[in-house]
């Protein structure tokens, strides 16, 4: 398999912080691959959450996550802080991608980088949905405008 590759955007309007606990390190003594994903994934429930959104109704639809990759780029340690910063990518008919960077917060190490696929759903009939016009708008109200 050809390794994964992904270039990050050159700005990211959305980061938060959070820390890498014990439960997230494997016997290697660093961040376990597995764990990556739950950080990754409490980053993106942040990231609906700031723009006053739970993933259950976005918008007035459901989300959910279509694919994910991600690619190491150097090890993250128990108790070291990652900032994670996401912006929105890649729309397209039923969604967009969300690419994330990861980086150690004191020292701006770069540990990991990916994009997770995000796509809207009706409920009822368990379809794809239209990217919806009010989660547009409230993306441009609430982070300003994407970058050129």
């Amino acid at each position: 398999m050809p390794r994964l590759h992904f270039d990050t955007p050159g700005h990211f309007r959305f980061a938060t912080d959070i820390q890498i606990y014990i439960s997230h390190v494997n016997q290697g003594g660093h961040l376990d691959n597995a764990q990556l994903l739950t950080l990754v994934s409490e980053a993106r429930v942040r990231f609906f959450k700031a723009l006053g959104y739970n993933e259950g109704n976005v918008a007035g639809y459901p989300i959910v996550v279509s694919d994910i990759g991600a690619q190491y780029q150097s090890e993250g340690f128990h108790g070291e802080v990652m900032c994670v910063s996401m912006e929105p990518t890649e729309f397209n008919k039923y969604g967009f991608d969300l690419a994330f960077q990861m980086r150690e917060k004191a020292t701006s190490r770069d540990v990991a980088r990916g994009k997770i696929g995000i796509v809207f759903v009706q409920p009822e009939v368990k379809k794809v949905a239209p990217l919806p016009a009010a989660f547009m708008a409230r993306l441009a109200k609430v982070l300003g405008p994407q970058p050129a």
